[in-house]
């Protein structure tokens, strides 16, 4: 299938194609999936449903001739690998897809090492199951050793197609949940909680056209690991007391996974293609796009349970590690499914300017009363030098998120315009504080630098815990082996609050869904700093292509350097960018019908090489 190479090293693919460094041949086919649950049409590489595995080596220059075998476009995207914009695989940003029975050609420089992974980039091809992996060996010596290395690609396959399941969230936005709340969970919690409480809590949620079991849009999958159901039974052979690696990659449409190898501890050694400081764990939660690299050591001769479980708790898939083949791991009982809670729901009040965490009474010292476009706020008379006495709401919580100030008066101040401004999208015209000059930046910056991120918000139903009750993998606990930039001040803040409708099924960002949005412009050679506001109650890995996310954990130059960085609901995140890559590229939640219902963006990076 794939044609000779360069340096004549016979490489073998996770679906049994050989291949040699240097030039690839893929095709993209109908393919029939069966997953042991059902059959079903879909879409795959190579005539297969076991993904194909790419295997690189860094420094190569690889040419991969993608030949479409179907009625319709395709592309193809190398998520997470640093490659010329034009070769990027983005219809409508990049190029202009690839047609029905043509071949394209994408040639570039394999620039980085570790575990990534392949999609289409059209339609909803990728949840139909255009997906396979990538695995680029690193220049000279591995700093990770082990004696076994699998790919364990992850995905959650459903009988209704991509397309159809669109319609039906489209319709209903609870049309796939399983999991609505019963007259005995009311008849439980009132025993609990009491009566009040809970009716309390109940016309809450009815008020956001919630409910808090919404963790998942998506039920009534079959997960699978590479390919292969729990029944199907994917199995990597070991011999006791050698290390496996396992390159974890989350290809789902709209799924996270909680992984964990019971019996065995986990030594995390790489993110998102980037090697980290090692940190050993019991379980991981792997958003989907990301890619999570593990070193696990079996030390008996008998098969391990290889888990998978979705944070919504509504179905796993079981690989097996085994000695030797055709042994079986044991299969979990799913553990008790999560709810959301106020915490989760803060993102979105904050959002709609409800209980700004007491904005009510902001001090900013003989200014009178404040009239923020119907939201009054008492300033007292105490003095207004350094802004002593001006409470703000912390980091977590965007002081300004909702609020049109265009008619705050404040005496002479003016808030000069500025189009790079974190808080974009907001009115402040005309905010005058009686002769103290202070830019938007500035304000910004009051808050974007104080505390530190919160991956989860405080009080969260999302917040994980291992299985056996051991450690669970934190954002916190990454740091990288080998920065890939010098640890310098960003340029300026770019405020990008994840909004939407889940009741009519709108996802957007900063209220404006990608059709009606203009680009996002960098400057080649800034570093710009992100702040994410999660203003929903859902998750939503954010995936910038062609650059790196440094994201914010506080260590400076060792952050982790990431291509898809999770945003949980009610929280703030903040990850900066050297903007290094000219040209045009995409930027978008990656839950496959998020992005199609508008939580996009165009990334233009104008200045540097042509």
């Amino acid at each position: 299938m794939f044609r000779a190479a360069l340096l004549g090293l016979a490489v073998t693919t996770l679906g049994g194609l050989s291949a040699t460094a240097g030039t690839y041949d893929i095709s993209v086919d109908n393919i029939r999936i069966d997953t042991g649950d059902f059959k079903k049409k879909g879409i795959g590489y190579n005539n297969s449903q076991i993904p194909t595995v790419l295997r690189f080596k860094e420094g190569e220059n690889v040419v991969l001739n993608v030949k479409n075998n179907l009625r319709e476009s395709t592309s193809i995207h190398w998520h997470g690998l640093i490659v010329p914009f034009r070769q990027d695989g983005v219809p409508g940003i990049s190029f202009n897809g690839i047609k029905p029975g043509t071949t394209f050609t994408y040639n570039f420089p394999i620039k980085q090492a570790g575990t990534y992974w392949f999609h289409s980039h059209s339609g909803f091809q990728e949840p139909d199951g255009a997906y396979g992996a990538i695995v680029i060996e690193p220049k000279g010596h591995d700093p990770i050793h082990a004696d076994r290395d699998y790919v364990v690609q992850l995905t959650d396959k459903h009988p209704h197609s991509g397309s159809k399941i669109f319609r039906n969230v489209k319709r209903s936005a609870d049309y796939y949940n399983r999991s609505q709340r019963t007259l005995d969970d009311l008849l439980n919690d009132a025993q609990a909680d009491g009566l009040k409480a809970t009716l309390k809590d109940r016309k809450m949620w009815g008020k956001m056209r919630m409910t808090p079991t919404d963790v998942e849009d998506i039920q009534g999958f079959t997960a699978l690991i590479n390919g292969q159901s729990t029944k199907q039974n994917w199995t990597g052979l070991f011999k006791a007391g050698e290390k496996v690696r396992l390159r974890l990659i989350n290809s789902s449409a709209m799924t996270y996974f909680d992984v964990r190898v019971p019996g065995l501890k986990m030594t995390v050694v790489q993110a998102d293609g980037n090697n980290v400081k090692p940190v050993v764990v019991d379980e991981l939660r792997i958003a989907v796009a990301e890619t999570y690299d593990v070193i696990v050591e079996p030390r008996k001769n008998v098969p391990y349970s290889v888990i998978a479980e979705s944070m919504g708790r509504t179905g796993l898939v079981r690989g097996t590690l085994s000695p030797k083949a055709g042994l079986v791991g044991g299969v979990p009982r799913l553990r008790p499914q999560p709810l959301l809670t106020m915490a989760d729901m803060s993102g979105m009040m904050g959002g709609m300017g409800m209980d700004m965490n007491g904005m009510g009474n902001m001090d900013m010292g003989g200014m009178g009363n404040m009239d923020m476009g119907g939201m009054k706020m008492n300033l007292t008379d105490t003095g207004m030098k350094d802004m002593a006495g001006m409470e703000m709401p912390k980091a977590g919580a965007d002081p300004h998120a909702g609020h049109d100030m265009g008619n705050m008066d404040m005496g002479d101040m003016k808030m000069p315009e500025n189009k790079a401004d974190a808080h974009a999208g907001h009115n402040m015209k005309k905010m005058d504080m009686g002769g103290m000059k202070m830019s938007k930046k500035s304000m910004a910056g009051m808050n974007d630098m104080n505390g530190k991120t919160e991956f989860y918000a405080k009080g969260s139903g999302l917040t994980p815990h291992a299985a056996n009750g051991g450690k669970f993998l934190s954002y916190d606990d990454l740091k990288a082996s080998n920065p890939l930039f010098r640890d310098r001040k960003p340029t300026r803040t770019i405020e990008l609050r994840l909004t939407g409708n889940m009741e009519r099924y709108i996802w957007s960002i900063n209220g404006v869904k990608m059709k009606d949005a203009d680009p996002i412009v960098l400057n080649y050679g800034e570093r710009v700093r992100f702040k994410f506001v999660n203003e929903t109650m859902m998750a939503h890995p954010m995936h910038l292509h062609g650059m790196w996310s440094l994201l914010d954990t506080g260590k400076g130059k060792w952050d982790p350097i990431k291509h898809t960085v999770n945003i949980n609901p009610g929280t703030t995140v903040y990850t900066e960018t050297e903007v290094d890559a000219s040209g045009q590229w995409a930027f978008h939640c990656h839950l496959s019908y998020h992005a199609e219902a508008g939580m996009f963006r165009k990334v233009v990076v104008v200045g540097g090489p042509a």
